[in-house]
């Protein structure tokens, strides 16, 4: 297991416990139904933490036998778990809303409420913070995830505490359930846009950030030899990606040199992306005379068709599953302009 990463979510795990036993004190102190729905919320940061911890244990582990990609899918089930609880959380503030407008009743020690939803809010936020930055560091989708619900918690607190003062100095108490509806509204969205991440990844969908930094990575540390990519895809799995494309080489080149020219791609890429701990698998296809227009190797002792441009690697180019060099020679031999587009 990784220690680092189970500290900070151990840490995260044990502020939260606090935060919500003093929001629940705020609410038996000035029954508030909006500090409530504050207080379910906490609950859910709770149960998604211990959840958290678990998911690391078991992202951390090695691959085996029956799960050769390794055990990192287990994130997106994590912020999938926690998204799910998210939205009953919604539900049950939107029913305490709904039932504090049909029985209304006085609320009580307001500035102690205030006070307390204050310093809670203030430490979430911060928290959120620190959780977004360590997990994009550690490349942890559990820990991105928890800081961002933290994130949104201390929002949601700071948008509570203007509610309680309005309701302090005006008077209005039916401003209570209002803001409860509010924040169960945002509460909702919340879980839905997690429960979207971890559908998203647990389907594989491919991350076009992830794509156009691969792309850039390998059109500046090009070499000759690398005629084309295309049919890439990327999955990615806990803190480890997988990569798979085509790329095409020299036909004459060697088993050995073809060997060694798909270790320099994988070299570039574990070398230069963020990550840095990414496998790759890789097909090569031999060049054709059709390729020639596109071909780098000006000093090919068989080309066959003088260079016009270099195709540009980018997710229009290296996604789709079909060469880019593609065409007849007929074409080539006309001099007909390609200008990089696929066959």
């Amino acid at each position: 297991m990784k220690s680092k990463e189970f500290r900070i979510i151990m840490i995260s795990l044990i502020v939260s416990v606090v935060l919500t036993l003093a929001k629940f004190w705020a609410y038996f102190s000035t029954y508030s139904v909006a500090i409530l729905s504050d207080a379910l919320e906490s609950i859910i940061n709770v149960i998604a933490g211990f959840f958290a911890c678990y998911s690391i244990y078991l992202a951390s582990k090695p691959k085996d036998l029956n799960h050769p990609y390794g055990h990192g899918k287990v994130e997106f089930f994590s912020i999938g778990f926690e998204g799910g609880m998210i939205l009953i959380a919604g539900c049950l503030i939107f029913f305490k809303a709904i039932q504090s407008f049909v029985s209304p009743h006085a609320l009580q020690k307001l500035n102690y409420g205030i006070w307390i939803v204050a310093a809670t809010g203030i430490v979430n936020f911060f928290l959120g913070i620190f959780l977004i930055r360590a997990g994009k560091k550690n490349s942890s989708l559990t820990i991105s995830g928890n800081g961002q619900h933290l994130l949104t918690d201390g929002w949601s607190s700071f948008g509570l505490i203007t509610a309680l003062i309005l309701i302090k100095y005006t008077g209005w108490q039916i401003l209570d359930p209002v803001a409860s509806l509010i924040l169960g509204t945002l509460i909702i969205s919340k879980g839905y846009k997690l429960l979207r991440h971890s559908v998203s990844g647990l389907m594989d969908e491919t991350d076009m950030h992830v794509v156009d930094r691969l792309a850039e990575i390998l059109m500046v540390h090009r070499r000759r030899c690398w005629i084309d990519i295309h049919n890439m895809r990327v999955q990615q799995y806990g803190q480890n990606y997988h990569i798979d494309c085509h790329i095409t080489m020299p036909y004459y080149f060697s088993l050995e040199q073809v060997h060694q020219e798909i270790k320099n791609v994988e070299k570039t890429i574990n070398d230069h992306f963020s990550n840095g701990n990414v496998e790759c698998f890789f097909h090569t296809d031999p060049c054709v005379p059709a390729g020639c227009p596109y071909c780098l190797m000006r000093d090919c002792p068989v080309r066959k068709y003088p260079f016009e441009r270099q195709i540009k690697w980018t997710r229009e180019t290296v996604l789709p599953n079909r060469k880019h060099i593609k065409s007849t020679i007929a074409q080539v031999g006309s001099g007909t302009a390609l200008g990089g587009k696929s066959f």
